[in-house]
């Protein structure tokens, strides 16, 4: 009976220590912070260690995409109705890149937790069940006489042996002289690298999804400044019209004018395919089928024109401070220069402590007896490398190096952020200068439209300086159109170089007031 409690207390241990050894814990945080992402459409919370200045906080999710994305596929004849940060969010939500970015920065934290576990000691249970058969044979004397001795052999017996052995073995590192810190250091700072990666490519996304809805909302511009291009053509015919009825004007008046219409109404077409293709390429940035049918009403691109009130300088030590690809190489960089210590370690002792503890119960048939032992053993080891050929002094010196490339690489990205932002900044003045200037030649246009329209009602102006003036009116609002929206993208590029383009499509960069005023 003793035995049988014996073997039922010890298949309990080892059950709750598989149980134990089984279970699976959130990933560990990293610095104060969640160790990965919430979701593949937000951005990882980076840690004050890693990050100068702390990033804007995540905006909540957006209600309207949400619902968007619940309706059935049967109602999209449904006209949607989207803002930019709808727009934005639906992106993130079905870009794959952000998907896999986040997968990737959640399998960093898994193995940042598992690199943790040499904190702690290991422990191995296991258990051997022998069954061994024998027999035995049993030998007498009969009695002696004139003859001699007689010997008799009787039957003999089967003896049945059973040996249960559980185990228990434990091992635990004392002292390695930096190698297991290494070790989870390089794993934290890997992890912060993927999450920083996937703060990266959700940035990209949203430059992305924003640069195809300006060229959307760029193309619809255009062709409804067509559309008013070929209501005046339609006008300037019935004019034209009117005075050959009139016995003022000749046909060949009213031939340019027809023409002019034609020509009015085949630009027209060309717009109408250029908005069809852009609503396209939006729809598939947003993660929706190319026939969904939607209007951004509200993103306008007479919002706040003006000049950046920071210098280029503050907006390049910002870059430097924010920008997620700089903070993951130096996160890189600093997983290299823990594996240094590690490399170093491997070539120095190292304490470890292994205890182990065996219950031996054996069971003999043939006598019907018992008998256990229970063995306790406790260890101090000390590993002392001496000699492998030289690897170590190489491996060393390559973990070096491979620091100092880590190194190295931060400054070549920071220098190429520098001029990123640079590039950004000036192009966004540039374009503001055209903004005003296509906005004085619009002005001007519509002024000489104006004009010689009135003098060819008049009859002292000719129809050909009237189809000049509508010409170059046209042209004017084209490139009206395409300077602001040119301008609305240079300044998200801008934002997104500074690292100040929010979750929201929103370019967090002061600007001055607008002086241009809206068009």
């Amino acid at each position: 009976m003793r035995v049988t409690e014996h073997r039922l207390l010890h298949c309990t241990g080892l059950i709750a220590l598989i149980a134990i050894a089984g279970c699976v814990h959130n990933t560990p945080s990293i610095d104060g912070v969640p160790g990965e992402p919430a979701n593949p459409a937000s951005l990882w919370m980076v840690p004050a260690p890693a990050r100068t200045p702390a990033p804007s906080p995540i905006p909540p999710e957006s209600p309207a995409a949400t619902v968007a994305l619940a309706k059935d596929a049967a109602s999209a004849s449904e006209v949607r109705q989207f803002s930019l940060g709808d727009v934005v969010d639906l992106a993130l939500r079905n870009n794959p890149d952000t998907r896999e970015s986040w997968e990737l920065a959640r399998a960093a934290a898994s193995l940042y937790g598992a690199s943790r576990g040499a904190l702690y000691p290991t422990l191995v249970a296991g258990t051997t069940l022998n069954r061994s058969m024998g027999a035995t044979t049993n030998t007498g004397t009969s009695g002696s006489g004139t003859g001699g001795t007689g010997t008799v052999a009787n039957n003999g017996s089967s003896v049945t042996r059973t040996l249960l052995t559980p185990t228990i073995q434990l091992s635990y590192l004392l002292f390695d002289l930096g190698g297991r810190a290494g070790t989870i250091e390089a794993a934290k700072q890997r992890a912060i690298a993927a999450n920083l990666t996937h703060n990266a490519t959700v940035a990209n996304a949203v430059l992305q999804v924003e640069a195809n809805l300006f060229t959307y909302l760029a193309a619809k511009a255009t062709r409804d400044a067509q559309v008013e291009t070929v209501s005046e053509a339609e006008a300037d015919l019935a004019a034209a019209n009117e005075r050959q009825k009139a016995g003022v004007a000749t046909l060949q008046e009213v031939l340019q004018t027809r023409t002019a219409l034609s020509q009015a109404r085949f630009q027209l077409a060309t717009y109408e395919g250029d908005l069809l293709g852009a609503r396209g390429n939006l729809a598939q940035a947003m993660g929706l089928p190319a026939n969904t049918r939607f209007e951004i009403p509200d993103v306008t691109a007479s919002d706040s024109v003006g000049d950046v009130a920071a210098s280029v300088d503050t907006l390049i030590n910002r870059a430097i401070g924010a920008r997620p690809e700089l903070a993951e190489l130096r996160a890189e960089a600093a997983a290299l220069a823990a594996q240094v210590r590690v490399t170093r370690s491997a070539g120095l002792p190292a304490l470890t402590l292994t205890s182990s503890t065996a219950y031996i119960g054996t069971l003999q048939s043939s006598t019907n007896n018992t008998s256990s032992n229970h063995n306790v053993q406790i260890g101090i080891g000390l590993q002392i490398p001496l000699f492998n050929g030289f690897a170590a002094g190489y491996q060393l010196r390559a973990a070096r190096e491979q620091a100092a490339a880590g190194q190295a690489r931060v400054v070549s990205t920071q220098q190429q952020v520098s001029v990123q932002v640079f590039t950004a900044y000036y192009v966004l003045r540039a374009a503001t200068e055209r903004v005003r200037s296509s906005a004085d030649l619009l002005a001007s246009a519509e002024q000489s439209a104006t004009v010689a329209l009135g003098r060819y009602q008049e009859g002292v102006g000719t129809i050909v300086d009237v189809l000049l003036a509508r010409s170059a009116l046209a042209t004017a609002r084209a490139e009206a159109i395409q300077a602001r929206w040119e301008w609305r993208t240079g300044l998200a590029q801008l934002a997104h170089d500074a690292g100040a383009l929010d979750l929201q499509g929103r370019p967090n960069i002061p600007l001055t007031a607008d002086t241009t005023g809206p068009r």
